[in-house]
């Protein structure tokens, strides 16, 4: 059993202050398959230090030499792209289409922060001005355990295209993916302080780099109530914030929807990274006509094409849940649900057949109200809730009577559904199954967050703009 004992500050893999060892389980097995050392406070202290001393450098770095660095980094961690798959199929459990993706995600988020930069224009002529983007400052980089390799990596990627040197804060649940990821990292060869990455609980190494006033920024993914957490942390230095957090997405069916073709893309969305995914599309909402027929089509399509298991296995579409815990707080939703009045259609408590580990029962309610928590509150598993509406206006209604507004879905003609999509509170809304655009902006309305991420939105986000007045023109 292998024991990850180093952190990273000031371009050196260091012993941690802290003395913690944490374990790392196998989500399909249960088994523990290794121990990570966590970081404290002080490691945290040690490596905003190391930041803020790298920071004056990078500042004055060339945007020519910023896409060096992006490229350099692109390279070594596309040598261990494979390494990496097998660090999430091992740690994770996500299926092995998914693992594949997330570890070319990983290397594919810094030559597309370089495309965005290659792009961006640092300095611009405003009126009689100049407008100078500059480096925010130090950054705080916080991510979460469902794709903890290509957050690192994004979040990462656009900070240093900025020009601002990081303190990275992974899941400590994801420690073996974070080993990969930093190896490649060390072999790009940035100046030493530019990123440095402390495995550590929230509470012990996230406060600290929140609270610090030597941190400027901090971009965060995960649950809403760390996300506030955060931003009160935060308010002493007025830092800037972006938040990415949770999600209860609403997937509209309309009623002229071909559902042979609209079914796929309802599970597709709803099941994303076997439910744990904050823009997973769990609420749908379909017309009270159509509600019969594509129950009975949901129904057979989960029971007959959705496949629980082995996520080594090319077949499995669902995988385990990252862990004990998370795996019982789905277990408390789904008993919740049938307390609450729903009727189960499909799945249910407790395991899959012949299967061990953090695997669920992919599980669908129908006769769900929108006041219901299994409607309100972010499960963060494969569990999707039918709910009927009346018209166009109840789905719109219903769609946007939620605290949430990351992600939304609507199938259907396609005129229609573009003009509910305009009226949807989201951040983000797919219209009949479109794909991911990497430079688009993301993030979420209301409480799934602040502000926003990839493209030039999210470059933006680690710049701060300085007006020149009285300067001799261009």
């Amino acid at each position: 059993m292998r024991t990850i004992e180093h952190i990273y500050i000031d371009g050196r893999f260091v012993v941690p202050h802290g003395r913690e060892l944490f374990d790392l389980h196998n989500p399909a097995t249960g088994e523990v398959i290794g121990r990570v050392r966590l970081g404290d406070g002080d490691d945290a202290r040690a490596a905003i230090a190391a930041a803020k001393r790298a920071l004056p450098q990078m500042t004055r770095t060339t945007k020519a030499e910023r896409l060096q660095m992006l490229e350099a980094l692109h390279a070594a961690m596309r040598k261990r792209v494979e390494e990496l798959r097998e660090a999430v199929l091992e740690e994770y459990g996500a299926p092995i289409s998914r693992s594949v993706w997330m570890a070319d995600y990983a290397a594919v988020s810094f030559m597309t922060a370089a495309r965005v930069l290659a792009d961006y224009p640092l300095e611009r002529e405003i009126g009689s001005a100049r407008v100078v983007m500059e480096p925010v400052g130090v950054a705080g980089l916080i991510t979460p355990w469902n794709s903890n390799a290509g957050f690192i990596c994004n979040k990462l990627a656009y900070a240093i295209a900025a020009g601002c040197t990081a303190v990275v804060k992974p899941s400590e649940m994801s420690a073996t993916q974070t080993e990969v990821v930093l190896r490649a990292l060390h072999e790009a060869g940035l100046p030493a302080g530019v990123y440095n990455v402390i495995n550590g609980h929230g509470a012990d190494v996230g406060a600290a780099i929140a609270a610090h006033p030597d941190v400027a920024k901090i971009s965060f993914t995960g649950s809403t109530a760390v996300g506030k957490a955060i931003v009160q942390a935060s308010a002493d230095s007025l830092k800037r914030v972006t938040l990415e957090l949770g999600g209860k997405s609403p997937t509209i069916i309309l009623d002229d929807a071909d559902l042979d073709a609209v079914i796929p893309g309802v599970i597709e969305a709803g099941l994303l990274n076997s439910g744990q995914a904050c823009i997973a599309g769990t609420r749908l909402l379909v017309s009270e006509t159509l509600r019969p027929e594509f129950e009975v089509r949901l129904e057979a399509a989960i029971e007959t094409r959705v496949k629980v298991g082995d996520p080594r296995d090319p077949s499995t579409t669902v995988g385990p849940m990252v862990s004990q815990l998370q795996w019982e707080r789905v277990q408390r939703y789904i008993r919740l649900g049938l307390e609450e009045g729903a009727r189960l259609l499909t799945g249910g408590e407790g395991r899959p057949e012949r299967l061990g580990g953090y695997f669920v029962r992919p599980t669908v309610f129908t006769n769900v109200r929108n006041d219901m928590r299994i409607a309100r509150e972010e499960i963060f598993g494969p569990v999707l809730s039918i709910l009927s509406y009346r018209d166009e206006d109840d789905a719109v209604a219903i769609a946007n009577d939620t605290t949430y507004g990351l992600s939304a879905y609507v199938f259907g003609d396609q005129a229609r559904a573009e003009r509910i999509a305009a009226r949807l509170e989201s951040g983000r809304v797919v219209i009949n199954g479109a794909a991911h655009e990497p430079l688009a902006p993301f993030g979420g309305m209301k409480q799934s967050g602040l502000g926003r991420e990839n493209g030039p939105f999210g470059l933006e986000a680690y710049l701060e703009p300085k007006t020149l007045l009285g300067v001799s023109p261009a």
